[in-house]
């Protein structure tokens, strides 16, 4: 028992400490900020004005540094609205084809300042490309595998066994190739990963991915308005403000248990780097949680609450006015809500697991006004 406390101890006292402090020396800072602003004081922003703010300090004990993005080759911030719609085209009978192309390799990456891990990705960001259609879609993924292991590409989703992405449905060895092609159903929010064996090693790794299907209005006649409000490009959906979020963590010594916890990979990146949200705009947050080693993840929104859409896949919440949603692995959904009501300011989001959001899963909504 004693040995068992000791190894706990140590790994997590790499980077935790106490969320809350790190949390409230933020707000804080951003509190003063604005407070100064209104009294006509110059004030920096941005990632360099928090870079200098106590927050960073040891006292606080979050990440200290900046984690190198153009060196990662992804910006975490990026990919909350980097929706890869692939290259369309018309098949024989004039429905759409969605056209993808997928390359697994080998990579090594910075999840938090200093810490590098030898990833396994496609397209060599992890998570993977937020792959987007529309309902009733073909597509067509084009999965080439430049890795060191065989892999493959698993959807969740509706599909023929033989294009599973399993190992004997749709495995590709190194140097080989594998074309996906089923129709993009139903519409909701999806994931895809590896799932060559051994499974947990292959996910942990990094191979995972959003896959997003919008709903065809012209299928819901009885939920049209919200239909055509998911489906991109459309006057309605450009009202809202869309984000992809995916929960990951990292094992760094690979003993079964996660030193590091984050969204979209960079651990305490969006403390750092506020999310910045107009008051006036409704917001919509694909969310999905791809943790290995931990059972449950959660998400919760700080001084609000949201409509929950379990899978995605219906037009009506399943849950309403909620602040906080637990998920299993590969459990994922879609969140809305609004700060419409509120003052301009900074609100925290997080797991409610305090040690996920001490080890990385932590950000924050900036909350700004801007003139109508």
């Amino acid at each position: 028992m004693r040995r068992w406390f000791h190894e706990r101890i140590s790994r997590r006292g790499m980077l935790s400490g106490s969320a809350a402090a790190a949390g409230g020396a933020l707000l804080g800072a951003f509190a003063g900020e604005r407070r100064a602003a209104a009294q006509g004081v110059p004030v920096a922003h941005g990632p360099e004005a928090l870079a200098g703010g106590s927050h960073t300090g040891h006292g606080n004990m979050i990440t200290v540094g900046t984690v190198d993005d153009g060196r990662n080759g992804f910006d975490p911030a990026a990919m909350l609205t980097d929706w890869n719609t692939g290259t369309i085209s018309r098949l024989p009978d004039g429905s759409r084809l969605r056209t993808f192309e997928i390359v697994a390799q080998d990579k090594e990456i910075e999840i938090a300042p200093g810490v590098i891990f030898p990833a396994w990705t496609y397209n060599g960001r992890v998570p993977g490309p937020t792959l987007r259609a529309t309902e009733g879609d073909r597509l067509r993924i084009v999965f080439r595998n430049e890795g060191s292991h065989p892999h493959t590409m698993h959807f969740h989703g509706m599909h023929a066994a033989r294009m599973d992405g399993v190992p004997g449905a749709g495995e590709a060895r190194p140097g080989g190739e594998f074309i996906y092609e089923f129709d993009a159903l139903p519409f909701g929010c999806h994931l895809y990963h590896c799932h060559a064996e051994p499974l947990k090693r292959h996910i942990h790794k990094g191979l995972y991915g959003a896959f997003i299907i919008d709903p065809d209005p012209t299928r819901h006649p009885e939920h049209a308005a919200a239909a055509r409000s998911r489906l991109l490009g459309t006057d309605e959906n450009r009202q809202w403000q869309e984000f992809v979020m995916v929960m990951n963590g990292f094992d760094t010594d690979f003993d079964g248990e996660n030193e590091i916890y984050a969204v979209n990979t960079v651990a305490h990146h969006f403390l750092k780097n506020p999310i910045r949200i107009e008051r006036r705009r409704p917001v919509r947050i694909y969310i999905v949680n791809i943790l290995e080693f931990d059972p449950i993840n959660s998400f919760h929104l700080h001084g609000n609450f949201f409509d929950y859409y379990d899978q995605g896949t219906t037009l009506a919440p399943t849950l309403r006015t909620v602040d906080t949603v637990m998920l299993c692995q590969a459990q994922r959904g879609i969140l809305e809500f609004t700060y419409r009501a509120h003052e301009a300011g900074a609100y925290m989001f997080h797991a409610h697991q305090s040690e996920f959001a001490e080890l990385g899963w932590m950000g924050v909504f900036d909350v700004v006004e801007v003139a109508s």
